[in-house]
């Protein structure tokens, strides 16, 4: 799975979000994600058909949705999120969040069978705290792939972090931009200045030093290159020990939609 992907949350202009998919695929990115609850997986296989990237190189993730996450409503729902991205099979199919419909027991063989018939590659899960996370090793036959909770320099997510590193899955990071609250703090400004870069490539560099994927939404032109260059940042030791001394904390995503509150 390439470190830097490209978010399509909210997207949902269908002629720009094609564009952006188009846009950053022959920019250079090869990791696009989206999801069922975006309503816009037509417009991502619109642009993933429209660039000059052959299927074969992108890493394409998408998630089922809480309501979605019955067995047979896992199956059906997922082969329609295959025809509107005009593909065969997805890299990594997650389960969006511990919450609605999601029963281990009966969610989760939904998903190996989907990987036994290749309809899927990968599993993974998303807004998973870790006995979540071991639940559902448990159940699986299949291995966990990938966990996509939000981090940022704000939400460091050391626990998630050191659990990923201790059982072997990688850890994705949405918002990793704490949705624009990384441009003009202190700390990060500073840096990109003493390396004429922005703070959303400093942000960029600092997670994948830390081994965490990122998949920032972006739209514009100026804003994906922008992005994409990060991965040319190399940040020195004291500048990432800098950044984890940041002590805000600025959770953006709502804390009554964190998996806790579905136990």
């Amino acid at each position: 799975m390439p470190m830097l992907g490209l978010g399509t949350w909210q997207n949902e202009d269908a002629e720009q979000c094609a564009e952006s998919v188009r846009t950053a695929l022959e920019a250079g990115y090869r990791h696009i994600d989206t999801a069922q609850a975006y309503d816009n997986e037509s417009a991502v296989g619109d642009g993933i058909a429209a660039a000059d990237v052959d299927r074969d190189d992108i890493f394409l993730a998408t998630k089922v949705w809480i309501s979605n996450l019955s067995h047979d409503d896992v199956i059906e729902t997922t082969e329609e999120s295959l025809d509107k991205l005009g593909v065969d099979s997805v890299d990594l199919l997650y389960i969006h969040w511990a919450a609605g419909e999601y029963e281990p027991e009966e969610t989760l063989p939904a998903f190996d069978e989907l990987v036994d018939r290749g309809l899927i590659d990968n599993v993974g899960v998303s807004n998973f705290e870790p006995h979540h996370v071991e639940t559902a090793m448990d159940v699986l036959d299949a291995p966990v792939f990938a966990n996509q909770v939000e981090t940022h320099p704000f939400l460091q997510q050391s626990e998630l972090r050191e659990h990923a590193a201790e059982q072997d899955y990688e850890l994705v990071a949405y918002s990793p931009l704490a949705r624009g609250e990384v441009f003009g703090h202190d700390v990060i400004e500073a840096i990109a200045d003493d390396h004429d870069a922005s703070e959303a490539q400093v942000s960029l560099a600092w997670l994948r030093e830390k081994g965490v994927t990122a998949i920032p939404k972006a739209t514009s032109e100026a804003h994906i290159t922008d992005n994409l260059a990060s991965l040319d940042l190399s940040l020195t030791d004291a500048e990432i020990d800098r950044i984890d001394g940041i002590e805000t904390v600025d959770r953006r995503v709502d804390p009554d939609w964190s998996p806790a509150a579905w136990d």
